[in-house]
């Protein structure tokens, strides 16, 4: 039952996915005492991967934002994850949280960590970069208390050292701490890693 749960997880899913596929990469982790969520994007759209009418068929996917009215779509995200969470520790009470975020869910779950209402215990940034345009002054202070946690996947296509490189620095000179996991494997949620994970949570 969720109203037994010892801890949460808030699973931010990549661009062009939906929460309800997201999610069954986290069953391996799923014991009962874990409250698993994955909110999915506010803007679904069809992927162009058919020529004329969209049908019962067709895929979709979902995006948390582009750059057109980008500042709006963040608020409204963050908001949107505000309301979640409030919902959620209106059920269950306050327990430790981890948020994860997986590729394009890195920004997000990076804006909301240190933006929005709760801080978390823990912040899974996998897959991705934080947001280059972060304020690092907030982002310092608010992420003190945060365990925060890269991932990355040695053979990911998405990831570039010079990109890493210059996070890196970013994050040293804003004197953020984090400490980074890797793995064999590429873009994806590993298992092994997430089991890892879900067992230094405890």
């Amino acid at each position: 039952k969720p109203e037994s749960a010892e801890e949460v997880w808030l699973v931010l899913h990549g661009y062009k996915q939906l929460a309800r596929r997201f999610i069954r990469r986290f069953k391996p982790i799923d014991d009962g005492r874990r409250l698993i969520v994955a909110p999915e994007a506010l803007s679904r759209f069809y992927l162009p991967q058919e020529q004329g009418r969209h049908g019962a068929t067709s895929v979709v996917g979902a995006t948390w934002m582009t750059r057109e009215d980008r500042q709006n779509e963040i608020r409204d995200y963050i908001k949107y994850l505000d309301q979640l969470l409030a919902g959620i520790e209106g059920l269950i009470g306050s327990v430790p949280l981890t948020v994860v975020g997986f590729s394009q869910g890195v920004a997000t779950a990076t804006r909301w960590a240190v933006n929005g209402s709760k801080i978390p215990s823990r912040l899974v940034l996998w897959g991705d970069f934080s947001p280059p345009d972060l304020n690092l002054d907030v982002a310092r202070q608010r992420l003190d208390s945060v365990d925060v946690i890269m991932v990355r996947g040695r053979q990911d296509p998405a990831l570039s050292s010079r990109l890493s490189k210059e996070e890196a620095e970013r994050l040293r000179v804003a004197g953020i701490a984090y400490r980074t996991i890797s793995y064999s494997g590429g873009h994806d949620i590993d298992e092994d890693t997430l089991r890892k994970l879900s067992v230094a949570s405890r």
